[in-house]
């Protein structure tokens, strides 16, 4: 039974690492260096943005970093349920695996379950967390897209090119935040 588990947590923690890798880290590593130009007249990033300067040229990763959070302040006040339900799933992941791995020790150590099992609900609760996060990027990749069509009728970017590299560094960043922040270990 063990066994079993371990093989299906193992199947969809890799399907979850491939998707985030092809999807997320390879679009940034790919387009995230652009250097793109905007006009800031028309881009404007949030009120409660961290960063102290903004500059009509940066990268594209950080323009779309700055789209998507747009498009999530937006989702927020447009659809406020979905949105919640967004971020709990992102804190179940945040939570689970690394409780579980502490409910896993502890029940190896008193001898409750093997260390194979330990293993096996380990993996099999990050598994579930990932397998929640990515079931739950469809809504967020909807606000995004929402965003990119307003980013392309403002024309904000003078260039075409810099447009495109901006919406899929956003959604890249989406993809990236989907999974278990404990799973970020493995990929960087």
């Amino acid at each position: 039974m063990w066994r079993l588990l371990l093989f299906i947590s193992a199947l969809c923690l890799a399907a979850a690492l491939i998707a985030r890798w092809f999807f997320g880290m390879r679009v940034l590593a790919d387009e995230g260096k652009r250097a793109c130009r905007c006009d800031l007249a028309t881009w404007m990033p949030l009120a409660d943005d961290s960063a102290v300067l903004h500059r009509a040229e940066d990268s594209a990763a950080e323009f779309g970093r700055q789209l998507r959070a747009k498009a999530l302040a937006e989702w927020r006040d447009s659809d406020p349920k979905a949105a919640a339900a967004r971020e709990n799933s992102r804190r179940f992941g945040m939570a689970v695996p690394p409780l579980s791995g502490l409910v896993a020790v502890f029940a190896v150590l008193v001898a409750k379950i093997p260390v194979m099992g330990g293993i096996s609900v380990l993996l099999a609760a990050t598994a579930l967390a990932s397998v929640l996060g990515v079931l739950s990027l469809a809504p967020e990749l909807a606000a995004i897209t929402r965003e990119a069509k307003k980013l392309r009728t403002a024309k904000n970017f003078p260039r075409r090119d810099d447009e495109d590299a901006v919406i899929r560094c956003a959604v890249a960043h989406a993809w990236k935040e989907t999974l278990p922040p404990i799973l970020g270990l493995l990929q960087r």
